[in-house]
């Protein structure tokens, strides 16, 4: 299994999305974030299984929320570089390394 890195700034989106969602309804907020370690577990298994996004990115989509984890591989570690809502702001994580 890959070695996961996630950068402050996705960690931050996490944090703030699990957040968002406690706000609206009590247990919602635990419920993102076990979709995120789901999704960080199967990148982990299978890395190279999702297609490529933007050059050498790619994205695994959360089946219940409007996210993807943004991330990128280079040799046995994945780097998460975004925890991106799928309809908003494309492609501000660019500039993060």
């Amino acid at each position: 299994m890959y070695e996961i890195e996630i950068h402050d700034d996705a960690d931050a989106e996490m944090r703030s999305a699990a957040s968002y969602y406690e706000e609206r309804v009590h247990g919602l907020g635990e419920d993102f974030l076990d979709e995120v370690e789901h999704g960080l577990n199967r990148i982990g298994e299978f890395p190279l299984l999702w297609s490529p996004y933007e050059k050498e990115y790619r994205r695994y989509l959360l089946k219940r929320f409007p996210y993807g984890l943004i991330y990128r591989t280079e040799g046995e570690t994945i780097y998460i570089i975004a925890v991106a809502h799928v309809r908003r702001k494309p492609g501000y994580w660019r500039g993060r390394q």
